[in-house]
């Protein structure tokens, strides 16, 4: 919106030319989503406890845990808001990437949304049911891989890239809208699976976002991506303001969510930044390095598989609770050290993921 305005000034001063770096506007992004998180983040959280939104506790669970009951939930619509508020101020609204990534965060949050509300204000345990869940998230999914697939103006926008290789590169055909899927769906599940500790999903979230925006802007940019040996995909680099919102927005989150949390995030924030990471990976097309970044989404994803297909075909748990971060709590572990670890694992992996930049 913000760009509109400065190319017409532009006309009477050439100052404000200086708006159409991305760099630039990726920092305003997160300055502003920031700053939104600061001054709403209070303000929401009084209005929370005022509706008593708070969260339930699994009777089954830490102990510890017992403590955090009645905490404002759904706290990540700051996130959702602030993303949008802060994209739509400073990002190139005719790019189409910028409307798919919204579109999918939005649609998201409005899954996560009701799924939260039925939980917290209506008192329904089972929240959004599990059909009807799958079939929205499939449903934005499926629409975001078929309209990548359909504008897409090179066949680098639909081949798969291996890391770590110069050429490597698979031209997947239809099957470019099945791994879509699959990447938005299990990134947006992986990361709600994830937010069960104070802080534990949205530092990974930043870092892996704050990551991909590199990639977004090699990829947007002719020079790099050549020197790289990744796929130019043209207007791939104005999703680093998004991405800047992101991070912004999640930092401001994390200030009252950091332990012990005044406020959680629900699922309407973390099913959406999940999809926002899958979508967002899909468009500079690094499903793989994703996968590695978010190691800690998968491991926690994975353990839960482990846990259920041991139960059903043995009746015996591998883990004494699933997700991982329960066992280690149920071990004696601090919340904080659980976290902080976790964290760490994730600083490791986003280091790993972008040496593949360089690594070919």
């Amino acid at each position: 919106m913000l760009l509109w305005l400065a190319d017409y000034l532009a006309e009477y001063n050439k100052g404000f030319l200086v708006l159409q770096y991305i760099t630039l506007r990726a920092i305003m992004s997160v300055l502003t989503a920031l700053f939104i998180a600061f001054f709403v983040g209070p303000i929401m959280i009084a209005k929370l406890r005022f509706y008593q939104v708070g969260q339930s506790i699994r009777a089954d669970g830490p102990k510890s845990h017992l403590s955090k009951a009645g905490t404002p939930t759904m706290g990540g619509a700051l996130i959702v808001v602030a993303i949008i508020l802060s994209t739509l101020l400073w990002a190139n609204l005719e790019n189409r990437f910028v409307w798919v990534t919204l579109g999918v965060l939005t649609l998201f949050a409005a899954i996560g949304w009701v799924d939260d509300w039925r939980k917290v204000v209506q008192k329904d345990s089972r929240g959004l049911p599990a059909r009807w869940k799958y079939l929205w998230q499939s449903v934005g999914a499926l629409g975001a891989a078929v309209v990548l697939y359909a504008t897409a103006q090179s066949p680098a926008e639909t081949q798969l890239i291996v890391p770590f290789f110069k050429s490597v590169s698979i031209n997947l055909g239809l099957f470019y809208i099945v791994l879509t899927y699959f990447v938005i769906t299990g990134t947006s599940n992986a990361v709600n699976l994830t937010d069960g500790l104070d802080g534990l999903a949205i530092m990974p979230t930043v870092l892996v976002a704050g990551a991909l925006g590199i990639f977004a802007y090699a990829t947007g940019h002719t020079e790099f991506s050549s020197y790289l040996h990744i796929p130019y995909i043209a207007g791939a680099g104005e999703l680093m303001v998004m991405v800047a919102a992101v991070c912004g927005a999640g930092l401001g989150f994390l200030w009252f969510n950091t332990y012990p949390a005044q406020v959680f995030m629900g699922d309407v924030g973390a099913l959406s930044l999940g999809a926002m990471l899958g979508v967002m990976a899909v468009i500079v097309r690094q499903e793989i390095v994703l996968f590695i970044m978010g190691g800690v989404f998968v491991m926690e994803t994975v353990s839960v598989m482990m846990q259920v297909a041991s139960f059903k075909l043995t009746g015996r748990r591998i883990f004494r609770m699933a997700p991982i971060h329960h066992h280690f709590e149920l071990k004696g572990w601090a919340e904080p050290k659980i976290i902080v670890r976790f964290w760490i694992i994730t600083v490791i992996l986003v280091l790993v993921g972008l040496a593949t930049l360089k690594i070919r």
